[in-house]
């Protein structure tokens, strides 16, 4: 991720108000420096699926590397005013603002990790006023890419190795709702996206052919194929439905016979309305009878992987599948829902963590205490389940998972089973010290992951539940703590 080639070199301001009055709060009564644990996850799998795929981190890392408050960061907020029409912050405060640097401890899980709910994907410790200043830009730089790489993961499942093409952008919500779901839905297994920008930012292989309005500025569409398989003999894919699509893709095979006879091959058809599974399975009869059996079939007309599913069920003969809105959008499930709690404090980073805890009436809004690790156990190559555990707190000979959600189903490890921790450091003392994957391999990650699960928990309805949970001491030092900030009020 390059965000520095997008927008204005500083970024301190992407975040909430809030954020900035605490941190000021934690200044004014000499916290600042108190050390904090929070963490970042979500509490429910998006789409009514199992899983999520963990996508953000590359643009976390290139965040954090550039924090810092500018001199016109500085001065627009030296220009809030409260209640009284005073100053709301004081130039001390702004001061020190200026002079900050991060100290924070980063680690997370690598991009195009598969995660379950309630599983940190991202744990910050360090000096809470720096802490608390990064909850909202790391919420906002995790939440969405993680919700649309999981879309596109579920998209390419059900493509069955077709290519899937990422065709969003004229719906994407603004500029950076385009790039960014581009890059995911690419990490999240799509071949290419139709986003130009994106290609040139990120290096994803970019595809496209033309609209109907280029049928129908000419005269018929025999005249417009001809004229655009003359200007891009290469990357001839002709869109056949602007007026009778199977007449469409005659024409197309007419002027296909004409590519052939000046050295060039048509490459394919588009097929953007209508009955898909028909028209695909008589296009590919009149395109193999008439000599072109390797012009491929596109296929787009608002596409998720339920409609996907649906035309592989019925026998469509489609080639590659341009998805657009459903995708870029992440149509049913507006937002991930991640949040980023506390957990612990101590003083001094020498000190030892005091656990803290948020209660709720519905278990899975309770937040777990400590500072956190995930691990995932492998059994004969297939994960059988993950553990959330503290770090400072090793778990037992005989470790035993519990769900976090609050019921009493416990799962025993195999004790044969391998165990891989998922949070892997990328910051200390808020200097870097993992390089990051490259995309490409971001994305062959997801694909590795995935075939390590069974396939009831990748179902897109009703999914299996994978067994993912707290380690068992974890979970009786969490149900102490419930039980005595019931009584006591105190977090």
């Amino acid at each position: 991720m390059t965000l520095h080639t997008v927008y204005r070199p500083s970024l301190a301001l992407l975040t909430d108000l809030y954020q900035l009055t605490m941190a000021f709060a934690y200044w004014k009564n000499g916290k600042e420096k108190q050390e904090a644990a929070f963490h970042l996850f979500f509490r429910k799998a998006p789409f009514g699926g199992g899983y999520a795929i963990a996508a953000g981190l590359a643009a976390v890392v290139e965040y954090l590397e550039r924090f810092r408050f500018s001199g016109d960061d500085l001065a627009y907020l030296a220009g809030l005013r409260g209640n009284d029409n005073r100053a709301l912050f004081e130039p001390a405060f702004l001061d020190y603002l200026a002079n900050m640097s991060l100290h924070c401890d980063v680690d997370a899980m690598p991009e195009g990790t598969v995660t379950f709910p309630q599983e940190p994907l991202l744990r910050v410790t360090g000096p809470i006023l720096e802490a608390q200043l990064l909850e909202t830009p790391l919420l906002n730089l995790i939440n969405f890419p993680t919700l649309i790489a999981t879309k596109a993961a579920r998209v390419v499942q059900a493509a069955e190795g077709d290519p899937v093409l990422e065709f969003g952008l004229r719906r994407a919500q603004g500029i950076d709702g385009g790039l960014t779901a581009a890059r995911a839905a690419y990490l999240g297994g799509c071949a290419g996206t139709s986003n130009v920008l994106a290609g040139h930012v990120f290096r994803i292989p970019v595809k496209g052919t033309h609209a109907h309005s280029w049928v129908m500025c000419f005269g018929d569409e025999p005249a417009a194929f001809e004229a655009y398989a003359r200007a891009m003999p290469n990357n001839c894919i002709l869109l056949v439905d602007t007026y009778n699509t199977l007449q469409g893709v005659r024409n197309a095979v007419t002027v296909g016979r004409q590519l052939r006879e000046v050295g060039h091959e048509m490459a394919g058809i588009r097929l953007d309305s209508g009955d898909l599974a028909h028209l695909s399975v008589e296009a590919r009869r009149i395109l193999d009878e008439a000599g072109f059996p390797d012009a491929k079939i596109v296929a787009s007309s608002d596409l998720d992987e339920y409609a996907i599913s649906e035309l592989k069920r019925q026998g469509a003969k489609i080639d590659v599948w341009g998805v657009g809105t459903r995708l870029a959008t992440a149509d049913g499930q507006p937002a991930l829902g991640g949040v980023y709690k506390l957990s612990a404090v101590r003083e001094h980073r020498t000190q030892p963590w005091s656990h803290r805890i948020k209660l709720s009436e519905g278990p899975v809004k309770m937040s777990t205490p400590g500072v956190l690790q995930v691990r995932r156990c492998i059994a004969g190559g297939a994960a059988v389940g993950d553990m959330i555990y503290e770090v400072d707190c090793l778990p037992r000979e005989e470790p035993a998972i519990v769900d976090p959600a609050g019921r009493t189903r416990r799962i025993t490890v195999p004790s044969s089973a391998v165990w891989e921790d998922l949070l892997i450091p990328v910051f200390r003392q808020g200097h870097r010290v993992a390089d990051m994957p490259s995309l490409t391999d971001a994305r062959r990650r997801v694909r590795q992951q995935l075939d390590r699960f069974p396939e009831g928990i990748k179902r897109f309805d009703n999914p299996e539940e994978y067994p993912a949970g707290l380690e068992v001491g974890l979970h009786e030092r969490k149900m102490r703590l419930v039980r005595e900030r019931s009584n006591t009020g105190k977090g």
